[in-house]
């Protein structure tokens, strides 16, 4: 095979490739192969046609786009491969000519990665956030793990904020039941704000087995016919449990960790938070560098690559539902309960933003001559390992090289901006958005 007449233009690759007489005569005798039990001539029983006999009645070309089936997959990855084509989407077939002396030459056109302008990514300011970890913060994720593993006792009294409930309910607008406004044997916390403002409240003092109207209105921005409408539910309270918090004791820490002691779980736990902590404010100042570096490159977004990228991100929902990778686009899209317009539509904004900086990270990997030894390649099979529980040789039989390469550099190149930035306080941040945003000032002078 042979690439001629390679020419870029506006974010696209026009390009032929060559097939000599022989590749061409090789794909023309497997095409007459695949068809040729459907020929039928006069004097001839069915699939018995000679090929030269087929071309002659129905014409020279009568194998060339069966043949073009097969040959322009494996065309169109030799010429990528030779011009170090980085190609986005599916390419176009534009035209095929067979030539007088046997070969062939088929006409492509492929939309091309766009070229990255790099402004500005390193010694980029970003904000990071110091929090303030203490008894206060310690004592609230204790308090949340108690309540987690809180015992629920029934009660014979009044109903109170913060009871576990089971209930009976009907609503109605205009002495009408509404549909979804039924239930019964429903389990709530009063309290949780799970209800339309105005209902749990009114539970409140209510007996067991008491019945009553409870009176409520509708917010204005409530979905659909109901909103700002007034109803009222009838509901009857069938049992009432009381919540009934542990001992905060060795017991108590017993039961939920590793420790034998308060003291010990507590000091645990408090370094937990501080990690937790720690890891989100290093988290929101790398994101914010690279949202920096992002604007300061300049590139033209091809809806192409932020189509490839929604497909990506289908694969990506899929995978996390665990959806077979084989499994068809429409069948993903029925288990989404999405169809493919909505979800493309809902995902533009987010794939525009990962492609850009998958951009980015490209072209400082190529800037700052980035490469991956064999022991950070190792390095990442052993985390692999350890996060899957499969030995490595599986893995590096399962896993595709330089898709693994990629990302290495990818991460490289992201810690090149990370390592680089530099650390601003929040008020800092302010003070800077406020000295940008002020107008300049002009001074008018007087004839």
């Amino acid at each position: 095979m042979l690439v001629k007449n390679y020419e870029k233009k506006d974010n696209k690759a026009f390009f032929q490739v060559e097939v000599n007489a022989e590749a061409f005569d090789k794909a023309l005798s497997a095409a007459y192969k695949r068809v040729k039990g459907s020929i039928q001539v006069p004097g001839f029983r069915k699939g018995k046609v000679p090929r030269k006999v087929a071309e002659g009645l129905y014409g020279a070309d009568v194998f060339h786009e069966e043949a073009v089936a097969e040959l322009a997959p494996e065309a169109f990855d030799f010429a990528v491969k030779t011009e170090k084509i980085k190609n986005i989407g599916t390419p176009s077939l534009i035209d095929y000519n067979a030539e007088e002396d046997g070969g062939f030459i088929m006409s492509f056109s492929t939309e091309l990665y766009p070229e990255v302008t790099l402004g500005q990514y390193k010694n980029l300011e970003a904000v990071y956030e110091e929090h303030e970890i203490g008894k206060k913060e310690l004592e609230q994720e204790i308090e949340a793990v108690r309540k987690k593993n809180a015992r629920y006792v029934e009660v014979e009294r009044p109903v109170q904020n913060g009871d576990m409930i089971v209930l009976d309910f009907e609503g109605f607008v205009d002495g009408v039941a509404f549909e979804g406004g039924k239930a019964e044997d429903y389990s709530l916390e009063v309290g949780s704000g799970s209800f339309i403002p105005g209902f749990e409240e009114q539970l409140v003092g209510m007996n067991l087995d008491e019945e009553k109207d409870i009176n409520v209105t509708f917010p204005e921005n409530y979905g659909g016919d109901l909103a700002g409408k007034e109803a009222v539910f009838k509901v009857k309270i069938k049992v009432i449990r009381e919540t009934r918090l542990p001992e905060l004791d060795d017991d108590f820490a017993q039961d939920i960790s590793e420790f034998d002691t308060m003291e010990e779980y507590s000091e645990n736990l408090l370094k937990k938070i501080k990690e937790e902590a720690g890891k989100a404010s290093d988290s929101h100042f790398k994101s914010g560098l690279l949202e920096k570096a992002v604007s300061n490159m300049q590139v033209d977004m091809p809806q192409a690559l932020i189509q490839e990228t929604c497909e990506e991100l289908l694969r990506d929902y899929a995978s996390k539902l665990g959806i077979p990778p084989t499994t068809p686009r429409e069948q993903i899209f029925m288990y989404l309960g999405l169809d493919e317009s909505s979800f493309m539509n809902m995902m533009e904004a987010p794939a525009r933003s990962k492609a850009k900086m998958e951009l980015l990270l490209d072209k400082i990997v190529e800037v700052e001559e980035l490469s991956v030894s064999e022991e950070e390649l190792e390095e990442s099979y052993k985390e692999m390992q350890e996060e899957l529980k499969l030995d490595i040789e599986t893995i590096k039989k399962e896993i595709d090289e330089e898709l693994l390469r990629r990302d290495i550099l990818r991460r490289n190149a992201a810690n090149i901006i990370y390592d680089s930035g530099v650390k601003i306080t929040p008020e800092e941040a302010d003070a800077i958005e406020s000295t940008e945003d002020e107008p300049e000032s002009s001074e008018s002078s007087e004839d």
